[in-house]
């Protein structure tokens, strides 16, 4: 398993956001103005990785990644003794 410090999860996953929002082409301009994130947040969350968890929200919504923030901390719960023996083996 690959370990990574709390700063470098933060600067991968900013660096995924950048890529979804250039692949969506949206501006930073018009996200800040569709979400009322500033866009000096965005700039500095997109280089740093440093943003406010409901900043974060906001700019997920604007780029219908809504799930992707609904899906953090979930977790399956098994539907079978299968599962759970499967789970284990892992």
């Amino acid at each position: 398993m690959f370990l990574q410090t709390p700063q470098e999860m933060a600067q991968a996953a900013a660096k995924r956001f950048r890529e979804l929002r250039l692949a969506k082409k949206v501006t930073i301009k018009r996200l800040s103005e569709d979400s009322g994130v500033p866009y000096s947040t965005i700039r500095r969350f997109e280089s740093s990785g440093e943003i406010a968890f409901v900043a974060l929200v906001k700019l997920a919504s604007v780029l219908n990644e809504d799930a992707q923030i609904d899906e953090l901390f979930s977790r399956k719960i098994p539907q079978s003794i299968e599962e759970v023996l499967r789970e284990n083996r892992r």
